[in-house]
């Protein structure tokens, strides 16, 4: 009787099929779900890969749980009474169609507004509306469709593991049978039927046939559960017309798997058990290392990076103190600034909370918050100076993840990675080619060499050591460049700088340094009460200016403003009673111009009145006139400033000859100047402080802000540089073109090797299971290599 097997899921329908619209379901679940993606329009889940999805399982009363606010809490990453987001862990997640209709839920309920999968992770991370979804429902609707969380409470903190114990349970077995298969062996190996007195006609007669089917029996759990994975990816792939790198491989083990159960029956001899079985082993070990490797990567990018981002903490006598993010402890007291990023979950205890949340939530409407109100991690102060108190420890770990959530704009594309993804499918139609040639010339001259040189070459061309040197290269360059305070948001921005042959430069806060800048304040002098609003003004102000003045003036009592915004490229203004002050430039206090003389000033008008000014004495950070030398015998260069042109002329001195420069440029010149060079074919690199550059750092090729102990954070960036490294900038964008260098050396360098090991397997030399042991080391020679080679890198950027 023909088997059917069901359409959602795949397995076999058996006696219990159901009919429905022309096809087959083994159960009411997956005829559901079916159902549910056709009525939502989404049948092109099936499209992506057939028979992809899981049978759902109902269980009823399994989330009740869910229901309770204190558990609920625990799960939600943010939760802002009409938005909440949950990331989830989804252990069936496991091919496109899976990414696919999870990215898609918001068209199977309108209460979820997005859904963003990290595929490695095998997470989702869902944003949706309590209102209109429930955590518990959101879950049984996950559930419903095949795709069941898996939720512990007691590891909410913890991340999965990094190598499943799926992987372990299937090593181990592997091993145990490989090992017991070779003893079984030894027979065969010594020849013991050509030495009849010492006791091979005994082994012969009376135990040979027994071995040998023990052997089968040892390779039958080997072949249909540890290899178990590379049939399923193989078998996938071909139903869906993709040629896969697990498709060699699992019909590499096949083939041995068929030979030797034919050998044995048909008493032709011993078989390749013994090959077979150390296949898959070596297979497995050389997974099981990629898996352990890389998660060690991703661990020390997770949570050893910290970004140079510091709050200020305001200690019992309210005096503000300058700390590193991760410092802050839970009941500490911390200032957040206009522009800055809330740390971790807090209350609101002085001030006027306008927060942006669109960081987290890709909402762009802000809200308003009162004092006693809860503030969570991620939100942005957009109205002067608030103080709250941490209720939960900062977590690096979810900076680093905000710093790459999806809702701050499209990824950059990697020319090197979509590469490294081409090579699988060439590699694989290569070697399938190679292998069913080579097999047709020996089954011509010697028919019982065919198919262990088909074997052979199945196994020793596998390209998995061409698909490792990529992302061991950029991850451990990423964690090296973490260590020496450049921080890059992912490893698609090393291959961005690598390519980089124009700089662009913001002048104030980027190449400046607000640590030595004198100010002398030329005008009407200041009440004490002006003086005090000054200081309140600029106490709320992230702009380099503001910090530097806010540091320069007399302790003055602190008052909380009525009124405080900031004006990006223009200046602030705030209200206190009624009191008001307006700070920044002449013509937006309304000053004549004629007043500039060319220097950097801010300006004061107070209560309507024109005051003065403070005029600057800007220091340029030190070793910046040799940076802009080396950088410019390699690449363009330029300056882009919000100032006036009163420092054009020290500038000159720093810059080589030639270099561009242009003054009094707003957010969107910048911009625009950057598209631009881009529609010219540059590569471009924009450096900035992080405030009035936002626009410009998202547009070019690499958005880099350079930061001095200030809190502020810009998504829209790629990179971080510590202000103490500065002049070893173009250090770091050496090391990243030597990075890319390291990846293209290693694919020479497994062409090599396939090619050596491909030419011992066409000619017969190669077994299968030294063909195995080699593929594993090649892998891990490769990994050796990337990682030397990377470290030589680092050791040069100290």
């Amino acid at each position: 009787m023909k088997t059917v097997d069901c359409y959602h899921c795949g397995n076999d329908c058996g006696k219990s099929s159901l009919h429905y619209d022309e096809k087959w379901f083994c159960c009411h679940g997956c005829k559901m779900v079916y159902e549910i993606f056709s009525e939502n329009d989404l049948g092109y889940y099936y499209e992506l890969q057939a028979a992809a999805g899981a049978t759902p399982l109902e269980q009823e009363g399994k989330y009740d749980f869910l229901d309770q606010p204190e558990i609920a809490d625990k799960l939600l990453e943010f939760n802002d009474g009409n938005l909440q987001i949950v990331q989830l862990y989804i252990p069936h997640i496991h091919c496109s169609s899976c990414i696919w209709v999870l990215e898609n839920l918001n068209r199977l309920h309108q209460g979820v507004s997005s859904c963003q999968v990290d595929f490695p992770k095998k997470s989702v991370r869902v944003t949706f509306n309590p209102e209109k979804l429930k955590l518990k429902q959101l879950v049984q609707l996950l559930n419903r469709i095949g795709y069941e969380p898996q939720i512990t409470l007691a590891d909410i903190e913890k991340r999965p593991k990094s190598v499943g114990r799926g992987l372990i349970y299937k090593l181990g077995i592997a091993g145990f049978a490989f090992g017991n298969v070779m003893f079984l062996s030894f027979p065969d190996y010594f020849d013991l039927s050509a030495n009849r007195e010492a006791g091979g006609e005994f082994w012969l007669n009376e135990y040979e046939s027994l071995f040998r089917w023990i052997m089968f029996a040892f390779s039958l759990p080997v072949v249909f559960y540890s290899a178990r994975d590379y049939f399923t990816s193989a078998f996938k792939g071909l139903r869906s017309r993709l040629l896969n790198i697990d498709v060699p491989i699992a019909l590499g083990i096949l083939v041995l798997f068929i030979r030797s159960t034919l050998d044995i029956s048909l008493d032709r001899g011993p078989g390749f058990f013994d090959s077979l079985t150390g296949l898959v082993f070596f297979l497995l070990l050389g997974r099981f290392f990629q898996q352990k490797t890389y998660s060690f990567l991703s661990f020390e990018r997770d949570y050893k990076s910290y970004f140079p981002i510091a709050v200020t903490r305001l200690n019992d006598a309210e005096n503000e103190e300058i700390v590193q993010v991760y410092d802050v402890k839970r009941g500490d007291r911390l200032l957040i600034r206009n522009e800055e990023l809330i740390p971790a979950d807090a209350i609101l205890l002085k001030g006027n909370a306008h927060i942006d949340y669109s960081f987290v939530t890709g909402e762009a409407e802000p809200v308003y918050k009162k004092v006693g109100e809860k503030v969570f991690a991620g939100g942005k102060q957009l109205s002067g100076a608030i103080e709250v108190e941490i209720t939960k420890p900062v977590s690096q770990s979810y900076l680093t993840q905000l710093w790459g959530n999806s809702v701050f704009g499209s990824e950059k594309s990697s020319r090197f990675q979509t590469l490294t993804d081409g090579i699988g499918k060439r590699f694989t139609i290569a070697v399938l080619g190679i292998a069913f040639l080579a097999s047709l010339f020996w089954l011509v001259y010697r028919p019982e060499l065919a198919l262990n040189v088909f074997t052979a070459v199945l196994i020793i061309a596998c390209p998995c050591a061409v698909a490792l040197a990529a992302p061991f290269t950029l991850g451990n360059l990423l964690r090296i460049f973490g260590r020496r305070k450049f921080y890059l948001k992912n490893t698609h921005t090393i291959e961005q700088l690598a390519q980089i042959d124009t700089a662009i430069f913001d002048k104030t806060g980027t190449i400046t340094t607000a640590a030595k800048t004198v100010a002398a304040y030329q005008g009407m002098p200041l009440t004490p009460e002006e003086e005090s609003l000054l200081k309140s003004t600029l106490r709320s102000s992230n702009h380099p200016l503001s910090r530097s003045l806010y540091e320069m003036l007399s302790q003055h009592d602190i008052m909380t403003l009525d009124e405080f915004e900031e004006h990006t490229g223009k200046g602030i203004s705030a209200q206190e009673g009624a009191s008001s002050m307006k700070i920044g430039s002449a013509h937006y206090v309304g000053r004549s111009g004629n007043e500039e003389d060319n220097k950097t000033s801010v300006h004061i008008q107070s209560n309507d009145e024109y005051k003065g000014r403070f005029v600057f004495n800007t220091q340029y950070r030190d070793g910046a006139s040799g940076l802009f030398t080396e950088m410019a015998d390699y690449m363009q260069l330029a300056i882009l400033s919000g100032d006036n042109d009163g420092e054009k002329a020290r500038l000159q001195e720093l810059l080589p000859l030639t270099t561009p420069m242009f003054f009094n440029q707003k957010p969107v010149d910048k911009l625009q100047f950057i598209e631009d060079l881009q529609k010219h074919g540059k590569k471009v690199l924009m450096v900035g402080d992080g405030l009035n550059d936002a626009g410009a750092l998202a547009q070019a090729n690499v958005g880099l802000v350079i930061s001095e102990n200030i809190n502020v954070f810009s998504p829209a960036c790629d990179a971080i540089l510590d202000a103490s490294k500065f002049t070893r900038l173009y250090d770091y964008i050496k090391a990243s073109k030597k990075a890319l260098k390291i990846i293209k050396l290693s694919f020479l360098l497994s062409l090599f090797y396939n090619l050596i090991g491909l030419y011992f397997a066409v000619t017969g030399q190669l077994e299968p299971v030294i063909a195995a042991i080699l593929m594993p080391l090649s892998s891990i020679s490769i990994v050796a290599f990337t990682t030397i080679a990377t470290n030589i890198i680092g050791r040069k950027l100290k």
